[in-house]
């Protein structure tokens, strides 16, 4: 099966500003793929290039295997910023422009996507009188006018209060479930592990690393050791093996070990067993907020 969106060495600038910089991933059929990155790390604008609204200087991407083509956008809803609305219309009537616009969907998909974002009940209600989080569910309902395979969302809980943040969360994770694929940009660690399944993170314009979220944000147990001699404590733990890699740290050795498998008691008996005697042996989780500063910060 064919990528859902292939990304090929995209670059912008502007001016003397790399906005991206030789950017490449894929994003596969029905996931839900976050791009994470700080503000000003180039999400924005990759994901105008990718729904047309910037051309890239460099690279190429394609949707569903083919070049870009203007009926691909008609199986693409997307939300990069907040839709105009008119504040003393209805739901429906905003949503009835929005369709007269776009030309997406019949006066039935109205009724549908007001449903899926759970706003039935206020179809009639001013936009004015809605709730921050109920002015993003509109907007979401109308990328999903004309019921489109991929939805892309620009910081889709940004402004949110924390009842707004977890409704978004329930509306994309049941879109998902739903069938469709998903791309959608954050600056929030912890949207995109409760939400996504696979990611893309940037820095100024650099992809850092992409993949499945357990793959790239998986947490490690850290095991620190030190011994009289971290030398040689360093060349006999290499025989011992389970940990992925050792660094050398605050005098100490760092072993890192899949979640879940480091067992202090055996790097005891092993060490002791080899003629050294630790004088220090302690266990630290990786957080994935560390792992995320990590990879963001100089």
């Amino acid at each position: 099966m064919h990528p859902i969106l292939t990304i090929t060495g995209v670059s912008k600038n502007y001016g003397k500003l790399t906005a991206l910089d030789a950017v490449s991933f894929e994003v596969p059929a029905g996931a839900v793929f976050g791009i994470l990155g700080p503000n000003g790390s180039g999400k924005t604008t990759l994901l105008s290039i990718i729904l047309d609204v910037l051309h890239a200087d460099t690279g190429k991407y394609s949707w569903f295997g083919n070049s870009p083509q203007t009926n691909n956008r008609k199986q693409i809803g997307s939300l990069l910023e907040t839709p105009n609305f008119y504040h003393y219309l209805s739901a429906v009537d905003n949503l009835k422009i929005t369709q007269a616009i776009s030309g997406r969907g019949g006066s039935s998909d109205i009724d549908e996507v007001l449903r899926i974002v759970k706003l039935e009940e206020r179809k009639k209600s001013k936009f004015s009188s809605y709730s921050l989080g109920m002015k993003q569910r509109l907007a979401i309902g109308a990328a999903l006018l004309g019921n489109p395979n991929v939805l892309v969302f620009d910081e889709p809980t940004n402004g949110l209060d924390p009842v707004g943040i977890a409704e978004i969360r329930e509306l994309i994770k049941s879109l998902a479930a739903s069938g469709k694929t998903i791309i959608m940009a954050s600056h929030l660690l912890d949207e995109v592990e409760k939400v996504c399944t696979h990611v893309a993170i940037l820095k100024k314009g650099n992809l850092l690393t992409a993949g499945p979220v357990d793959e790239v944000l998986a947490q490690e147990d850290i095991v620190e050791i030190a011994a009289a001699d971290n030398d040689a404590l360093e060349n006999m733990v290499q025989d011992m093996g389970g940990f992925t890699k050792v660094k050398k740290h605050a005098g100490c050795l760092q072993l890192y070990y899949p979640v879940g498998t480091a067992q202090l008691d055996h790097i005891n008996k092993y060490c002791f067993e080899k003629g050294i005697i630790l004088q220090q042996l302690q266990l630290k989780k990786k957080s994935l907020e560390t792992k995320f500063f990590e990879l963001t910060n100089d």
